[in-house]
């Protein structure tokens, strides 16, 4: 550190030091550096448990990855002077928040610049597993492609199919409005009913209805004890054996191990899977499967999107070092708590 913190816990006059996980995009740290000194992790790809415990003992503020578990331990090491956990993802699942809240630390995300990123990338997830274009652009690489075929790689249509959506929050309603263009009825399941919301042609469904007549079945809630394998065997069979499963939200909502059996016993016809369970591990079975999409983890990954997160990350950090509220804070009863 370059001087000794004060005893109140007060930020000295000094540049407040605070630590980053993984390189970001630039325009995010060139923020941060106009008002912190900023160490950036040089470790090529997740940080390592070892590395983020010794690097964040006595940093101001911890900017980190959905891929970063922070809990207790973490928060030990740092110490006291920890004021603020900046995540760089619109979800925060991966941080203790309750331990956060108790010690005074203010927890942070980047929701919403996603949004329509992300249903983007769901509809192109949807599309390709329905259309075989991961097939086909496979057997067209290896040279097998012998002239137009009426047999070559059907697939399925989706204009005016039924599309189910299950967590109709910001993303799941951005994926439903774009279902208006290819003529398709929406049916939503959520957590509350959405009254509001079914005057623009979406109608809710329980979710066993839902799974069980749906063409699409898309996936848009956040990881909750209650969301955890939220699709497992049960609902898999409740499935048309025509349907697919996408899923763009936490990878624990789904059951791999039930999903391996639905894909290889033919329970649905196919699914696409931006998350996984135990991330980044995949089941084995699942790489093997040609009836299954698999992208890793790039829902929100335009550019645009990326860097927009990168500068929200940073402006929540230095909101909370200069002892403001920051714009997308997750837990506000910390402000409670230190007043």
């Amino acid at each position: 550190m370059a001087k000794k913190e004060v005893e109140d816990g007060s930020i000295p006059m000094d540049k407040p030091i605070v630590f980053v996980t993984r390189h970001i995009p630039e325009e995010g740290l060139e923020k941060l550096r106009e008002f912190c000194e900023v160490e950036v992790s040089d470790y090529d790809g997740v940080i390592p448990r070892e590395i983020l415990l010794r690097k964040v003992e006595g940093k101001k503020g911890l900017l980190a990855l959905l891929t970063d578990r922070i809990d207790r331990e973490v928060m030990e090491r740092a110490g006291p002077f920890l004021l603020v956990i900046s995540n760089y993802a619109a979800g925060f699942n991966n941080i203790d928040v309750q331990e956060a809240t108790k010690r005074g630390i203010m927890v942070t995300n980047t929701p919403h610049v996603l949004t329509e990123t992300t249903a983007d990338f769901t509809w192109a997830l949807l599309l390709t597993v329905a259309r075989r274009v991961v097939e086909a652009d496979r057997f067209t690489r290896s040279a097998l492609f012998q002239g137009w075929d009426p047999f070559l790689f059907w697939g399925n249509d989706v204009y005016g199919k039924l599309l189910g959506i299950v967590g109709l929050g910001k993303i799941g309603k951005a994926v439903a409005k774009r279902a208006q263009g290819f003529n398709m009825k929406v049916w939503y399941y959520n957590r509350q009913r959405l009254p509001q919301e079914e005057r623009w042609s979406v109608e809710y469904q329980a979710l066993p209805q839902l799974l069980e007549e749906a063409d699409f079945v898309t996936l848009h809630v956040p990881l909750t004890s209650a969301t955890y394998h939220l699709i497992g065997e049960k609902e898999l069979k409740l499935m048309k054996k025509e349907a697919y499963l996408i899923n763009t939200s936490r990878g624990e909502v789904v059951d791999e191990k039930a999903l391996v059996r639905a894909l290889q016993e033919g329970w649905i016809a196919g699914a696409a899977l931006d998350v996984f369970e135990k991330e980044p591990q995949i089941e084995k079975e699942l790489l093997e499967l040609p009836n299954v999409v698999l992208t890793p983890h790039i829902g929100s990954a335009s550019k645009t999107t990326r860097v927009r997160m990168a500068i929200i990350a940073a402006e929540n950090m230095l909101r909370a070092l200069q002892g403001e509220i920051p714009q997308y804070l997750v837990n506000p009863e910390v402000i409670h708590r230190k007043n």
